[in-house]
């Protein structure tokens, strides 16, 4: 048993939480208002930051320290560690290992805290290595709020009991196994480690929960950045002078997040088999309620460049963006969401805590943002009608109640809550089906923001007045007509609501393209915000085309009921396959070929067919040459890890129009804690995707039903009937005795399918006076096969052969018309964010630049510190 390993790990954790305390206070001075002109001061000031900086880069060490640690446990397979034990397992791909580190609670914390470290690092190093004093104006504000955050990040990981108070801080990564669980085992043997952990949940298991999480925890990172500055300059009364160094991080932000939010709706896609992407669950709403309000703030800092008096609508948008990721992380791991959303974690304790780090930082946000009301600019005039800043507050208008919309009914489980603390009780429950409850709502304020985005683009950069607007929005209002009847026509829409939306969001393709034609020829960075808008348009089609119209082409035409106790829908949109018959569904004709495994020692599936068990689960031996690309991959009688919670399912496609062929190896994973675990697969098209599932299979730990054995007595070259499939006695053959063995023979049967030919070999053993037969079932075909006797003199074998149902599946598949314009517009949206970013970034090293060579002393405070 390991303990010094989890005792550095637990020392660093400890060392992080200080220092960022540590950096917090020396930030907090170092910010402090003081007589500028004492070099005394001075020097006082630059002393706090120097102590803050290196707290903070110890504070950066300890972070990487903890890590590192913690993934060297779960990598190590040290089970003596509650963390490693119940998040990974021996047999578990390398690559999924980095999934279990932020599998738990413990680990997506220090995921955030690591990022926030990353960002901070930045932030600190520019203001170091740029040496104009501007560039060091927002170091200490603003890295005092990431320091202060990182306290109550850390203070999550923690894991300590306060001495008298019995108060528990934190819950430590590195708890061992037999101080978290309770079990009479630890009692006799104290140091007891497991062989093996319960393994990665098989939902995980997918490459984009490698990268989902962190890219996610990335945009939560980013979106401190704009909050710490809007709080540094609500603290120094700067009200407006945080957007230009903000803009650039915002727009960052909303990439990145964007771009997580879009790889988790791709997980559940590839993993889960509801056949959608988005199932409006409470989490995912939870993540999506913080990037709708930093898009409508983005939007708000945008109009403020031109009227200053938007800066309070910018810093209520930007604040409350951060806040919303902290509401977000009390709701997913409180446990309030336990009965409503099957992604929030457990309540491990913490939800005091979580409570407090909102609620310190919702009251301190709203007092320092209050005590600045009257400091903001104020507005001059009313926006015209004829102004883009009008257009655009509508869009920040319309987005905020998209948000809200989401976040009231999201919310209902925290009403109970607090209700029932106050002895009311609440009756009030979550939409019965949400799908259709937030998809009814969320249409028309999609339908909105893209007549907006169109809308907008002509005023903001064309000067629009009542004599000209026509001239202005003829050519796009015809080619937007055009455009909508020919969608409408060839798809057939019918749907009212479908077609406003087509619609619209052809105006918004329309519209935003003219916009990039006329600046793409002033400056290609002007076009980042029509490109994003554009980005916007091609997912509403998406959407609307794989949500709206997709088709189940499994429909059940036999006119057989599979079982009486699946439901209506299995037994109506489901279709039969039994193993090597082709099938007609739909266009296609499909064929079952087989079950597969896994193994990293071949390039392709395994079909079980061709390996035989060894001792270990995860090992087999191959029975025959497995090819790779005509090149034989592994060996007769080589061995092979594969891994056996897994079996893919062969399903061979024929597109009966076009002849197109293709395979699809849809999953079934065996899980102790869940059982059966079906994910699809999907076969992905420009113009659709085919997407396919199984429903129903057979049980392997269910007892087999044989039918009654029958005795064939066969000469070599004998052709006979089994199962209604032929079959040939190829001959028998010597083989080498094993140890215990005096002789060995063994039968080589063919069983002929209409597509594929199976070989069979059971084996005859004789020691002593002893004979026995060892049965060789072959599974595609339902048939076992036992050598029962051998007649040296008339060279005939006598065989058992017992048959059984043959191997079946139940699939559904579902056709998703266009759902890449899903995939493209988010790349295109992403794309347009980027470009803005850049655009900011630039424009703001122009204006340090310029102010660099224009200035000669600091003007105020917040130019030196």
């Amino acid at each position: 048993m390991n303990l010094l390993i989890g005792q550095i790990g637990h020392l660093f954790v400890i060392i992080s939480f200080v220092t960022s305390i540590v950096a917090a206070i020396a930030y907090y001075f170092a910010s402090q208002n003081t007589d500028l002109t004492s070099p005394k001061k001075i020097q006082e000031i630059q002393s706090w930051k120097k102590m803050a900086r290196a707290a903070f880069g110890v504070h950066a060490f300890s972070v990487i320290g903890v890590v590192v640690v913690l993934f060297s446990i779960i990598y190590n397979h040290q089970y003596e560690y509650h963390y490693a034990w119940s998040h990974s397992s021996n047999n578990l791909p390398y690559y999924y290992m980095i999934s279990c580190f932020w599998e738990g609670q413990e680990g997506s914390f220090l995921l955030w805290i690591f990022w926030h470290v990353c960002i901070g690092s930045i932030i600190i190093l520019r203001s170091i290595f740029v040496k104009h004093k501007k560039e060091n104006t927002w170091e200490a504000p603003v890295m005092m709020v990431f320091a202060t955050v990182q306290a109550f990040l850390a203070s999550m990981v923690l894991g300590v009991i306060v001495p008298l108070a019995n108060l528990k801080i934190g819950s430590s990564p590195f708890i061992l196994l037999r101080d978290a669980m309770d079990a009479p085992i630890f009692q006799s043997q104290p140091d007891y480690i497991p062989v093996d952990g319960t393994g990665l949940n098989p939902l995980l298991q997918n490459y984009w929960m490698v990268i989902h999480p962190p890219t996610l925890f990335l945009g939560f990172a980013l979106c401190l950045v704009p909050f710490a500055f809007v709080i540094a300059g609500l603290w120094k009364k700067e009200t407006t002078k945080w957007l230009k160094p903000t803009f650039a991080w915002a727009l960052l932000a909303a990439a990145v997040l964007g771009v997580g939010i879009i790889m988790g709706a791709y997980w559940a896609y590839e993993t889960l088999n509801f056949g959608g992407y988005w199932n409006w669950d409470p989490v995912e709403n939870a993540v999506f309620i913080p990037w709708l309000v930093l898009i409508a703030g983005i939007h708000a800092m945008t109009m403020q460049q031109k009227r200053p008096s938007m800066a309070k609508l910018s810093a209520i948008l930007m604040l409350s963006t951060f806040l919303l990721i902290l509401y977000s992380t009390f709701l997913t791991r409180s446990g309030i969401l336990g009965d409503s959303s099957v992604h929030s974690f457990t309540d491990l304790g913490l939800s005091g805590q979580l409570l407090i780090y909102l609620l310190f930082f919702v009251l301190g946000a709203s007092v320092l943002f209050f005590m600045n009301w009257n400091n903001f600019p104020k507005s001059k005039a009313e926006s015209s009608f004829y102004s883009g800043e009008f257009w655009v507050t509508l869009g920040v208008v319309v987005l905020g109640l998209s948000a809200l919309q989401v976040l009231v009914p999201t919310s209902i489980p925290v009403y109970n809550a607090i209700l029932d603390n106050l002895g009311i009780d609440s009756n009030v429950a979550p939409p019965a089906d949400p799908e259709s409850f937030y998809t009814k709502w969320q249409l028309w304020f999609s339908v909105g923001i893209a007549f907006l985005s169109a809308t907008a683009q002509v005023f903001w950069w064309k000067r629009i007045e009542k004599s000209n607007i026509k001239d202005n929005f003829v050519i796009p209002l015809i080619l937007t007509a055009i455009g909508t009847t020919l969608i409408i026509a060839i798809a057939q829409i019918k749907d009212a609501s479908y077609m406003i939306l087509v619609l619209t969001s052809v105006y918004a393709l329309v519209s935003n393209g003219i916009s990039i034609a006329r600046t793409i020829k002033l400056n290609p960075k002007l076009a980042g915000g029509a490109l994003a808008h554009i980005g916007v348009a091609l997912m509403f089609f998406g959407i609307l085309s794989s949500s709206g119209y997709d088709e189940i082409v499994s429909m059940n035409m036999s006119g057989l009921l599979y079982n009486k106790e699946f439901s209506d829908e299995v037994n109506r949109e489901n279709v039969l396959l039994f193993r090597s018959e082709p099938t007609k569904m739909n266009k296609y004709t499909i064929t079952y070929k087989g079950q597969y495994w896994d193994s990293p020692d071949f390039s392709e599936y395994v079909n079980k067919e061709d390996v035989k068990a060894t001792a270990y689960s995860h090992k087999v031996v191959a029975k025959k040459d497995l090819l790779h690309n005509d090149k034989v991959e592994v060996k007769l009688g080589d061995t092979l890890r594969i891994f056996e919670e897994n079996t893919y399912y062969k399903i061979d496609y024929v597109d009966t129009l076009t002849q197109e062929t293709f395979t699809l190896f849809p999953r079934v994973q065996q899980n102790p804690q869940m059982g059966f675990v079906v994910s699809p697969d999907i076969s992905q098209g420009i113009k659709s995707d085919l997407y396919t599932h199984l429903s129903s299979l057979p049980d392997p730990a269910e007892q087999r039903t044989w039918a009654e054995a029958e005795m064939k007595t066969l000469s070599p070259m004998d052709t006979f009937i089994v199962n209604d499939f032929v079959a040939v006695l190829d001959g028998v053959h010597r083989g080498k005795p094993l140890a215990d063995e005096d002789y060995m023979v063994y039968a080589e049967i063919r069983i002929l399918d209409k597509e594929e030919t199976y070989t069979v070999k059971p084996v005859f053993q004789i020691k002593g006076n002893e004979v026995r037969g060892v049965p060789e079932i072959v599974e595609s075909a339902g048939v076992e096969f036992t050598m029962m006797n051998i007649n040296p003199k008339t060279e005939e074998f006598t065989f058992k052969i017992r048959t059984t149902q043959r191997d079946w599946i139940i699939m559904k598949a579902l056709e998703k018309p266009y759902i890449s314009l899903l995939w493209l517009g988010v790349n295109v949206m992403t794309l347009g964010i980027l470009v803005a970013m850049w655009r900011r970034y630039t424009e703001a090293r122009k204006v340090t630049v310029s102010k660099k060579s224009n200035s000669k002393k600091p003007k105020n405070e917040m130019e030196l510190v």
